[in-house]
């Protein structure tokens, strides 16, 4: 049954020297020696509530209050400017987190891929958008058995050939399959060359059996960490300027653009005010990050619209030198990508790559001291691939641990 703890759930919190209630029985399991591994969806709660200082590091974090503050800010945001909001799973790929975007008032998610849509789609999340195209026989018939099951599931597509196989693979299965054609803004990943080849494409998806149109992806995501304010929202209008001139294009020529959707954490109060959106495709505005922070808002040097909710919290296991202090969170426990983590809560300090499996922080002036079994609280460089290295969240209230939320999408990359 989806959802329900299993075996495999109770050894993994063992693991963390607590037990988990099933409902009908405590388990009180010696711990394994291997970390946390989460099978199902749903939370799985500690008997015990465990202190952050008891969490086994490297651990990740999320502060729940904060992160309830994000997801109303952000549905706070959408209701003032009166666009919907479709948050993007691949920031958190936890089916828990995407239901509570879905109350917060969320007209549906995203995934980046095909995987990451089936466990969504497995958590009861009928309406999901999936982001990148496909072109194999093994993920369109993925695809097609994902609008079998939910009628709201919904693929881009950016290549005619691509969308004729997925066309004769719905027929076959007598389905339905709702496209938006996915435009290429200037980031040269994914996407159709807005203008005259989009309007071509969509002449052909109109053709074909098995498709419905049902709009436009127009996601600019090499503006989103462009720094300053005002020079994002210049770079990101300009990047829109002719998806917005193809869509008025295909009204043009007899088309209904129900759907435009696109825009991000970093252009979330910039891409609200086109008026062709129809909603926000953000993602990181739930944890946030040591790259979102530095890139600025409207207001400040620091981007802080939102609060950093998503943690790595790291112990002290050696000191070689002085002046040096050495933890267990390396290149396995943090996304590289972005630079390096900054601490939470001391100033004077800076974290230096030790390795797989460490950590090291130059004590320049601590504004407090860290001694040998102490544990520091990290900010990731970089959300959506550190949480990918992890298997559970640990949410945390008043300095304590009461649940596991499962990473159910984790390593999803197919």
């Amino acid at each position: 049954m989806p959802g329900a703890i299993t075996r495999r759930d109770v050894l993994g919190a063992a693991a963390l020297g607590v037990a988990v209630s099933t409902g009908t029985e405590t388990s009180a399991l010696a711990a394994p020696s291997r970390s946390p591994a989460a099978s199902g969806w749903e939370a799985i709660r500690l008997e015990r509530p465990l202190p952050l200082g008891e969490v086994p590091t490297p651990a990740l974090l999320v502060d729940a209050a904060a992160l309830e503050r994000n997801l109303e800010r952000m549905a706070a945001h959408a209701r003032a400017k009166d666009i919907a909001l479709r948050p993007h799973t691949k920031t958190h790929k936890c089916p828990l987190l995407a239901k509570r975007q879905i109350e917060h008032g969320a007209i549906g998610v995203c995934t980046a891929k095909v995987s990451e849509a089936e466990v969504m789609v497995d958590a009861g999340i009928g309406e999901v958008l999936i982001t990148s195209p496909v072109v194999t026989p093994d993920k369109i018939a993925r695809v097609v058995e994902l609008a079998r099951r939910s009628r709201g599931v919904r693929i881009v597509v950016d290549d005619a050939a691509a969308a004729k196989r997925l066309s004769e693979a719905a027929q076959a299965a007598d389905l339905v399959v709702g496209v938006l054609i996915d435009l290429d803004p200037g980031i040269r990943r994914t996407g159709v060359t807005p203008g005259e080849p989009a309007l071509a494409l969509l002449r052909e998806v109109a053709r074909l059996g098995g498709l419905r149109f049902d709009g436009l992806q127009a996601y600019a995501g090499h503006v989103m960490h462009v720094t300053g304010w005002e020079e994002r929202r210049a770079r990101s209008l300009a990047a829109l300027e002719r998806c917005l001139e193809t869509k008025r294009l295909m009204e043009s020529a007899g088309f209904e653009v129900g759907i435009f959707t696109g825009g991000g954490t970093g252009t979330f109060d910039i891409d609200c005010d086109v008026d062709a959106f129809t909603d926000l495709q953000v993602g990181s505005y739930l944890f946030m990050d040591c790259g979102y922070r530095r890139v600025g808002d409207r207001d400040s040097a620091v981007f802080d619209a939102f609060e950093p909710t998503l943690f790595v919290q790291a112990t002290a296991i050696s000191q070689p030198a002085a002046g040096f202090i050495t933890v267990d969170a390396g290149y396995k426990a943090l996304a590289t990508d972005s630079g390096v983590p900054e601490l939470r809560d001391v100033t004077g300090v800076v974290y230096n790559w030790g390795g797989d499996e460490h950590g090291i922080l130059k004590l320049e002036a601590p504004s407090r001291a860290i001694a040998l079994g102490d544990v520091v609280t990290l900010i990731a460089p970089h959300c959506d691939p550190t949480v990918n290295l992890y298997d559970v969240l640990h949410p945390y209230r008043d300095g304590r641990v009461e649940e596991l939320w499962p990473i159910a999408a984790r390593g999803k990359s197919q």
